[in-house]
C-alpha cells in the first residue's frame, strides 16, 4: 500500500478571500479531523441550534471547502465564523487533538483581510484595536474618563434623560453592570515590586493586562497581595502591554504578534521564574505566544521561553506556593437548610473561564481553593464548564446568541442557591453579573472574582492599599 502524503491543495483561486486562506491556515489541521462528532456536544452554539455549520466539526468542514476550491466564501460563510464563540471546548474532546482555537483565529485573520466594514465599524476597530488597547497611556485616560463619567453625576444624568435609550438594549445592560473604573493602575498603587511575605519562594511576575488594571485593578492589586501571602516576591514589569487576545479574537493577528513581542521582552528583561495572569482569557493566548511567534526566527526562542512560565494564579497559588487559611464570615441571614445542615456560613459556586480550562488545563486548582474556605461550602454547577456567552466582546458583536446562552447558564446558577458565584476571567465576571440582574434571583446572588473573593478572606481591616 502507497502513502500519501496531505499537503496545501495546488489550486488558483480566482476568489481573493480563499487565495488568503490558502495561504494561512494550517491544512494538517484541517485534515486531522476525522468529522467523528465528539465535538458536537461540547459546542456552545450547537447545543442552542443543533445546524451542523454552528459546529467545529461544521465550520472545519466550511474552512475545507473553501481552501480546497470547492466552495466560494460567501457572507454567509463569513457570518459562521464569526457566530462562533472561540471557547475551544472542542479541543479537549477531540480524539485527533485538532487545534480549532488556530484554525479559527487564520479564518478571522483572512477574513479580514478583505473585509469591507462600514465607517462606524471600521472607526470603532481602529480606535480600541490600535489607538486604546496597546497603549497604557491611552488606557489609564480611558479609565479616568470612565471614572468621571460614573463619579461626577454624568452617568445619572445620561440614564435619567433617556441618553442611554439610543444605544441596543445589550449596550445599555452592559453599562449597567460596569464596575467602577479606577484612576490609577497596579504600578500607581503599590509599585513596580512587592515583597514574599515569610521565606521567598520564587519570584514571579504580574501580567496585568489593559482592561483588567481600568476596570478590575482592585483585583490586580489583590492579586499581588494574595501572591505576597503565598510567598512569592511580585515582579510588575512596567514596560508590559496588552496581551493581543481580543486582536488574535477578531482578526487583527500581525498587532496580535507586534504586541507579543513587546510583552515577550518586557518579562525576559525582567528575568522571573513564573508569569503570572489571573485573566482566563489573557493566559489562553500568553501560553501560546510560542505558537504565536513560531514562524518568527528573532522571536521564537524567546517566546518560547515565556510560553512555558506562564501560569494561572490558582495553579501557581496550589501547586507551588503556601496556600493562607482562608474562612468565610458567618452567616448574616438565612442561608439554604441543605446548607444550613452542613454547618456552613454560605455557599460559593463557580463558572469556568472557557480558556482557562480549555487552553490553560486550569480547572482544577480553583476548585482546590473554594473547598479550602473554611465555613464555606461549594456548590458544583451543573454545566461549569459551558461558556458563559461573554467570550471577549461577543456578547457585543453576537448579543441574540450570547442572550440564550446566558439565560441558560443562570438557570445551572439559580440552581445552586450560592451567594457567591466565583470566576477567573473578567469578561465572565461581567457576563454573570449581567445575568445575575437579568435572571437572578432577586439580590441573592453576587458574582465575583476567585482572588477578590480568597484575599477578602484572610485580608485585615487596614490592610488596604
Amino acid at each position: 500500500m502507497s502513502s500519501q502524503t496531505f499537503g496545501k491543495p495546488d489550486i488558483d483561486h480566482a476568489n481573493p478571500l480563499a487565495r488568503t486562506m490558502l495561504k494561512k491556515l494550517d491544512y494538517d489541521q484541517l485534515t486531522n479531523c476525522m468529522r467523528c462528532g465528539f465535538c458536537l456536544p461540547a459546542c456552545p452554539t450547537f447545543r442552542e441550534t443543533g445546524v451542523e455549520p454552528e459546529s467545529p466539526r461544521g465550520r472545519i468542514a466550511l474552512m475545507k471547502a473553501v481552501v480546497d476550491g470547492v466552495m466560494e466564501p460567501d457572507q454567509a460563510f463569513e457570518d459562521q465564523m464569526n457566530h462562533c464563540l472561540g471557547c475551544r471546548a472542542c479541543e479537549p474532546v477531540c480524539p485527533a487533538d485538532v487545534k480549532y482555537g488556530q484554525l479559527i483565529e487564520q479564518t478571522r485573520d483572512a477574513i479580514e483581510d478583505h473585509a469591507k466594514h462600514g465607517a462606524i465599524v471600521s472607526g470603532t476597530r481602529k480606535l480600541f484595536f490600535r489607538g486604546v488597547f496597546p497603549h497604557q497611556n491611552r488606557m489609564k485616560l480611558l479609565g479616568k474618563s470612565l471614572r468621571l463619567y460614573q463619579k461626577s453625576g454624568l452617568q445619572k444624568i445620561a440614564r435619567g434623560t433617556g441618553v442611554m435609550k439610543l444605544f441596543p438594549a445589550h449596550m445599555r445592560e452592559m453599562e449597567q453592570i460596569l464596575p467602577e473604573a479606577a484612576s490609577q493602575g497596579v504600578i500607581e498603587r503599590i509599585g513596580e515590586r512587592y515583597p514574599a511575605k515569610g521565606q521567598r519562594i520564587a519570584t514571579v511576575a504580574l501580567f496585568r493586562g489593559c482592561i483588567m488594571d481600568v476596570l478590575f485593578a482592585d483585583t490586580n492589586v489583590n492579586t499581588v497581595k494574595l501572591l505576597s501571602e503565598a510567598g512569592f516576591d511580585v515582579v510588575i514589569p512596567k514596560t508590559q502591554g496588552c496581551c493581543g487576545a481580543l486582536h488574535a479574537h477578531s482578526g487583527e493577528m500581525d498587532k496580535a504578534r507586534e504586541l507579543a513581542r513587546v510583552n515577550v521582552k518586557a518579562f525576559k528583561d525582567a528575568g522571573v521564574d513564573y508569569i503570572v495572569s489571573n485573566a482566563g482569557g489573557c493566559g489562553a493566548l500568553l501560553v501560546e505566544y510560542d505558537h504565536l511567534l513560531h514562524e518568527d526566527e528573532s522571536w521564537a526562542a524567546d517566546a518560547a521561553w515565556f510560553a512555558k512560565r506562564v501560569v494561572d494564579i490558582s495553579t501557581i497559588l496550589v501547586d507551588k506556593g503556601r496556600v493562607p487559611a482562608f474562612a468565610e464570615e458567618a452567616a448574616k441571614g438565612a442561608v439554604p437548610e441543605a446548607v444550613a445542615e452542613t454547618g456552613a456560613a454560605a455557599t460559593i459556586t463557580y463558572q469556568d473561564s472557557c480558556h482557562l480550562r480549555n487552553v490553560m488545563k486550569g480547572s482544577i486548582a480553583p476548585r482546590k481553593l473554594m473547598k479550602s474556605v473554611k465555613g464555606a461550602h461549594f456548590c458544583e454547577m451543573r454545566d461549569s464548564d459551558r461558556c458563559c456567552g461573554s467570550a471577549g466582546i461577543y456578547n457585543v458583536t453576537q448579543p441574540e446568541m450570547a442572550g440564550q446562552i446566558l439565560e441558560h447558564k443562570m438557570e445551572h446558577a439559580n440552581a445552586t442557591e450560592a451567594q457567591y458565584l466565583l470566576t477567573s476571567n473578567p469578561g465572565c465576571l461581567l457576563q454573570m453579573k449581567l445575568g445575575i440582574d437579568k435572571h437572578g434571583r432577586g439580590g441573592d446572588m453576587k458574582a465575583m472574582h476567585i482572588v477578590d473573593y480568597l484575599y477578602e478572606r484572610i485580608a485585615q481591616p487596614g490592610d488596604e492599599a
